[in-house]
């Protein structure tokens, strides 16, 4: 266990502290433990740009609208799955199994996001990362565990299939239901093909574009020797490692409150009586 910590926390120090290095220290090459001198440099030339907090609002909210949208629509439709009773469930999962091993392709996909609309609107984030099936399924088997007793008893008592789901499901289903919002979080907050695809507008881009954009322009000043119009003695190398601490950084933060719920929702399943 303590060889895999440190196969998993060494490549990492060594990332932070290699973004906080000079750059002659990165200049220096190998592996940097601890840089010779530290620097800010490399964090000023990434925060420079007056643009990057809205990309940052952008990545939020398209990640907290994102999650909630993608938990909510798997969740009803796990519910609704779950239960054998529910005519047309065979086709209906027939169909969700098949999108998880065949998709339609980019231009196919590419065309059907235009007749939507959806092109550099920032819902192309939100609606098409609606629905995955993947997802559905561990909240299927989630759901099958809650005891249908409960149910019963909340229809004795007058509940409704709406009132039942957000009573007593959803509640039960913490666990579940963190794990597929942590899942469906990294992954909104880490894309950014859909922008590349999708997105033209600039007031639109996320903090993942900018900081891609930011990484493209250092490299290509380094190959032409131009270092930038501010003072700052910076590398593409520097940068890129300043990029990789950004990004991670709200993931990181956010991973701890969530850990509980993930370790119980990944064990989903693991264990049968």
């Amino acid at each position: 266990m303590t060889s895999f910590t440190l196969l998993i926390v060494v490549p990492l120090w060594n990332v932070l502290v290699s973004s906080f290095a000079s750059t002659d220290a990165l200049n220096k090459g190998g592996f940097v433990f601890w840089p010779s001198s530290f620097s800010l440099d490399n964090y000023s030339r990434v925060l420079q740009d007056k643009t990057l907090w809205s990309a940052l609002f952008i990545s939020v909210s398209k990640t907290a609208i994102g999650v909630f949208a993608h938990v909510s629509f798997c969740a009803i439709v796990a519910y609704a799955l779950s239960k054998r009773e529910l005519k047309g469930r065979f086709i209906y999962s027939s169909m969700g199994i098949i999108t998880m091993f065949f998709t339609g392709g980019m231009i196919p996909t590419y065309l059907l996001i235009k007749s939507l609309g959806l092109l550099n609107s920032f819902w192309v984030y939100i609606l098409p990362a609606m629905f995955s099936y993947y997802d559905v399924v561990i909240l299927m088997n989630f759901f099958r565990d809650v005891p249908s007793s409960l149910e019963e008893s909340a229809r004795i008592d007058g509940a409704t299939d709406w009132g039942i789901f957000f009573k007593i499901i959803v509640p039960l289903s913490k666990p579940a239901l963190a794990t597929i919002a942590l899942f469906h979080g990294v992954w909104q907050w880490n894309d950014f093909m859909t922008t590349k695809l999708y997105i033209q507008k600039e007031s639109l881009y996320p903090l993942q574009m900018k900081l891609y954009e930011i990484i493209l322009k250092s490299q290509a000043a380094a190959q032409s020797g131009f270092s930038g119009q501010l003072n700052i003695q910076t590398s593409s190398k520097g940068i890129q490692l300043a990029t990789i601490i950004v990004t991670m950084l709200p993931i990181l933060v956010l991973y701890p409150f969530l850990q509980k719920y993930f370790v119980t929702g990944t064990m989903l399943g693991a264990v049968k009586e």
